[in-house]
C-alpha cells in the first residue's frame, strides 16, 4: 500500500486548496495567464506538440488539479482523458465543472492503470514538486503507463536544483526533466522540445515530447 510523501502529505492539505484559490479556475483564464507570463497560449503550445496526434486516442494527466489542461485539450478535440490528483478538493471542483473528463485520487508514485493502457501520459508542473528521492519512482509509474508517447511542462534548469516555493523548501525543484527521462529509459526518443521564458524574469519552462 503506498504511504503518503511529505510532499503529497503538504498537496493534500490546506497548502494544496490554497493553489486552487490563486490559480485560474477555467480554460479561458489559463489561457490570459499563460499570455501574461509567457507571451504564448498553452493551446498554441499544445497545437504545436499534439496537433497531428488522432483525437480518440486515450489521455493521462497525472496530477490534474482541477483539470485546466485536460479540459484545453478537450477544446482541441481529444475525447478520451483522464487525470490522477491527491487533493481531494480540487478533484470535486473538476466533477463540478468539467464534463466528459474524469479524474481520480491517485498518487503519481502509484498510478491505478494497467501497463501502456494510454497512448499518452503527461504532467504540466508536477514532476517539480515530486522529491528528488521519489523521482524515478513517478517517472517509472508514467513510463509504464504510458504506450507510445510522455509529454511535459516543466521548469528547467541545466542542473537540477531545489527552490524555496512560497516560503517553503522541500517542494519544489527544477531541472532538465525530459533528459532525466532519456538517461532512465533508454528506448525513449525526444521528438521535440522547446524552451518558454517567463516575459518578467530569467526562468524558463521546458516542454517536451518524447516518444517510445
Amino acid at each position: 500500500m503506498h504511504k503518503n510523501t511529505f510532499q503529497e502529505e503538504t498537496w493534500q492539505g490546506e497548502f494544496g486548496n490554497q493553489y486552487i484559490q490563486r490559480n485560474p479556475t477555467s480554460p479561458e483564464e489559463a489561457e490570459k495567464a499563460y499570455l501574461k507570463y509567457y507571451g504564448v497560449l498553452r493551446s498554441d503550445l499544445n497545437q504545436e506538440f499534439l496537433g497531428e496526434l488522432d483525437r480518440s486516442i486515450n489521455i493521462l494527466e497525472v496530477g490534474a488539479n482541477i483539470g485546466i489542461q485536460l479540459a484545453l485539450l478537450q477544446k482541441m478535440g481529444f475525447k478520451n482523458l483522464y487525470g490522477v490528483e491527491i487533493n481531494r478538493g480540487a478533484i470535486e471542483f473538476s466533477k463540478a465543472h468539467l464534463k466528459d473528463i474524469d479524474i481520480i485520487k491517485a498518487s503519481a508514485l502509484d498510478i491505478p492503470f494497467k501497463d501502456n493502457y494510454f497512448n499518452l501520459v503527461f504532467t504540466s508542473g508536477v514532476l517539480i514538486h515530486i522529491a528528488p528521492s521519489d523521482l524515478k519512482k513517478s517517472m517509472e509509474e508514467i513510463y509504464r503507463c504510458a504506450n507510445e508517447y510522455i509529454w511535459g511542462f516543466e521548469p528547467f534548469a541545466e542542473n537540477y536544483t531545489e527552490v524555496v516555493y512560497r516560503g517553503n523548501k522541500n517542494l519544489h525543484w527544477k531541472g532538465n526533466y525530459p533528459q532525466m527521462y532519456l538517461d532512465a529509459f533508454k528506448d525513449l526518443k525526444l521528438i521535440k522540445e522547446k524552451n518558454i521564458k517567463y516575459l518578467e524574469n530569467e526562468n524558463i519552462n521546458k516542454m517536451f515530447l518524447l516518444k517510445k
